[in-house]
């Protein structure tokens, strides 16, 4: 019989808005996976609006109510924006919109390795990504 031991923790991750609603769905890749599961999670705060607003307007089919999104998001750490996250997101070496210069500054000012797939932020010599 196999024994299943859970990857040991290889420190904390920042998750864009796709990948947290793509973990939440389970719809990681194969990629993906492994590192999200292996690391304590993180997100900026504004992903929580994104992901209500994107509801809102119809472009995402998602219960922010529902008890698996609920129960994820209370594992998270939940990283508010602050003066520091602000400006550090007007000093970034790519634009892009305004929430995901957010996201991307808030692993720059955190020291955070940011798991997206914007290729945008990918390009980013400032931003660390965890290896895939």
């Amino acid at each position: 019989m196999e024994t299943f031991f859970p990857p040991e923790r290889v420190g904390m991750l920042n998750l864009d808005t796709h990948i947290l609603i793509d973990f939440v769905r389970g719809m990681l890749t194969e990629k993906e996976r492994p590192v999200v599961l292996s690391a304590d999670l993180a997100i900026s705060g504004i992903v929580l609006w994104e992901i209500a607003k994107l509801v809102e307007l119809g472009r995402l089919a998602l219960e922010m109510e529902d008890r698996r999104f609920i129960s994820v998001v209370e594992q998270l750490q939940v990283i508010p924006i602050d003066l520091e996250i602000a400006q550090t997101s007007c000093r970034l070496d790519f634009r892009s919109d305004p929430a995901d210069e957010i996201i991307a500054a808030t692993s720059v000012v955190h020291d955070l390795p940011l798991l997206t797939r914007d290729k945008r932020i990918l390009a980013s010599k400032m931003v660390t990504f965890p290896a895939l």
